[in-house]
């Protein structure tokens, strides 16, 4: 799953979003460097991406992706599902996307010099461009695509995955309504777990 995504699963619990939010930028144990609410953030982080990388759902969507985009299938299902996440809010959320995300943006500011530098360098990007509320709409998940190829050197192709989008929606909305119910539930338990081992 994509940023948006992970902050959503991490609760209300403000640490552990922030961990959920920059485990890709923490490698190995080198999460056990950070305090350790955040730590269980990027341990929550790594059994969610567990669950999705073996989810027979997922796995058919990417299937529904042209050829082209090699390995690059999964980061381009996880920005398609926090579109429709985005999209859908209010079915999973009380809280209007924009304040859930504004509050979010303001957290992780507070936090951002003692975070890893990747995150530090995006940080600004992500909240100038408000990234997690334009997931909702098809223009920021374009613009986000073009970005995400950018920074592959445009390897990746990621660009012309709107066009993928567009032809499935319906099919790539209908994957994500049912791996989401399983990831919730999945998410519930591991949050649980993570919480009382650390105890």
């Amino acid at each position: 799953m994509n940023y948006l995504a992970h902050i959503y699963l991490s609760g209300n619990n403000k640490p552990i979003q922030i961990g959920n939010f920059i485990a890709d930028s923490v490698k190995g144990k080198s999460y056990q460097s950070f305090p350790k609410e955040i730590q269980k953030g990027i341990l929550f982080h790594r059994q969610i991406d567990w669950f999705t990388d073996n989810d027979i759902t997922v796995k058919k969507s990417k299937r529904r992706l042209d050829k082209r985009y090699g390995h690059y299938k999964g980061i381009i299902i996880d920005i398609f599902y926090d579109h429709f996440l985005a999209k859908n809010w209010t079915n999973y959320s009380d809280i209007p996307l924009k304040d859930f995300t504004h509050e979010f943006y303001t957290v992780l500011n507070n936090e951002l010099e003692s975070l890893p530098m990747r995150v530090q360098l995006l940080t600004p990007y992500m909240i100038k461009n408000d990234w997690l509320t334009n997931y909702a709409s098809f223009e920021g998940i374009e613009k986000v695509l073009i970005g995400m190829n950018k920074r592959t050197q445009e390897i990746s192709q990621m660009h012309l995955a709107i066009i993928d989008l567009k032809i499935h929606y319906k099919e790539f909305e209908e994957d994500f309504t049912l791996f989401f119910e399983k990831l919730r539930n999945f998410s519930a338990v591991k949050f649980i777990e993570i919480n009382n081992n650390f105890e």
